[in-house]
């Protein structure tokens, strides 16, 4: 009495267990996150596919600068829409649970934004657009000074484009990494 019946069998939140950085019981309450953004569509119907406008409802993603591309690297459909296991991989990734190493691979390819597996002055120009949001300080040379100063400091084969292996000395070198890259469930 009183206890709410899963739409997962046992069998399946086992398996998404052994799939993510969840437990089951985090698994129901990341349910409960993708349900709430869309009732109508999600409420008996376990497999249901939330649009990207959907997904955005999610406050953690809204405030997030990246969080359209989140969606869309997360993606089966690679357009944004979610059904709920691309959203469960994606908060699993970004849990507190989630080691560095998966994070920075996830991060990376958010930041890939041309998908050419490099982080070019193209994805970082991209990247520093999107942190800054609409009211960009920098004028086109001071972009151009901050892109030229980043590949200066961490583009250590001066190839003019980041690797991943170079992306992640970037990210081990970051004490706050793991907690900056977290959602909360």
């Amino acid at each position: 009495m009183g206890q709410k019946s899963s739409q997962f069998t046992v069998e399946e939140l086992n398996d998404y267990q052994d799939l993510t950085y969840f437990t089951k019981k985090e698994v129901l309450v990341a349910h409960e996150k993708f349900k709430s953004l869309a009732p109508e569509k999600v409420g008996h119907n376990k497999n249901a596919k939330l649009a990207l406008n959907k997904v955005l409802k999610l406050p953690e993603l809204a405030a997030n600068p990246f969080g359209e591309r989140m969606c869309q690297v997360f993606s089966s459909s690679q357009d944004g829409d979610c059904t709920f296991e691309d959203f469960l991989d994606m908060m699993s990734v970004f849990s507190l649970t989630a080691p560095a190493d998966v994070k920075a691979e996830h991060v990376f390819r958010i930041f890939d934004f041309d998908g050419d597996d490099m982080l070019g002055v193209g994805d970082i120009k991209k990247v520093i657009q999107c942190l800054v949001g609409e009211l960009n300080p920098f004028n086109d040379n001071d972009l151009k000074r901050l892109v030229q100063k980043i590949f200066e400091e961490v583009d250590f084969d001066d190839d003019g484009a980041l690797s991943f292996t170079e992306f992640e000395h970037v990210t081990d070198m970051c004490p706050d990494f793991v907690k900056m890259f977290s959602i909360k469930l």
